[in-house]
């Protein structure tokens, strides 16, 4: 993996388990509604270990975590919580604990696959490389 490996915009392309793993995490109904089948662009600018990660949603908003690997940063959650995390790099994968689950993601044949897990359940999110 280099330095840049996951600089780049990335589509929606799909996801499991997305119900069952929002209702485990606590997302009020209404954003469950609006996150399902969402086609979030996601925008990452990778410089050595220093990361800004935007995801962009359809209606204009925005959530921006920017990190650095091994030094606690503020982060936000896809639900608006703003917590404290340490992201670190774990054989080429991003690995973050959020309050309430446990977060990877990493480049795959060309695609960012984001996994969340939480008390058990596995939530897989893949989205293509569109620039």
């Amino acid at each position: 993996q280099g330095n840049m490996a996951f600089t780049g915009k990335y589509e929606f392309e799909g996801d499991e388990n997305y119900d069952e793993f929002v209702k485990k995490i606590g997302l009020p109904s209404d954003k469950i509604e609006m996150g399902r089948n969402c086609k979030i662009v996601t925008e990452v600018v990778q410089n050595g270990n220093d990361f800004t990660w935007s995801q962009h949603f359809p209606g204009g908003r925005t959530t921006t975590n920017s990190f650095t690997i091994d030094k606690e940063a503020d982060m936000e959650t896809m639900g608006g919580k703003k917590f404290k995390a340490t992201v670190k790099m774990e054989n080429g994968k991003l690995v973050a604990e959020f309050p309430n689950y446990h977060h990877t993601a990493e480049i795959s044949g060309g695609k960012l696959v984001e996994i969340s897990t939480s008390s058990g359940v596995v939530y897989k999110r893949t989205s293509k490389k569109v620039a």
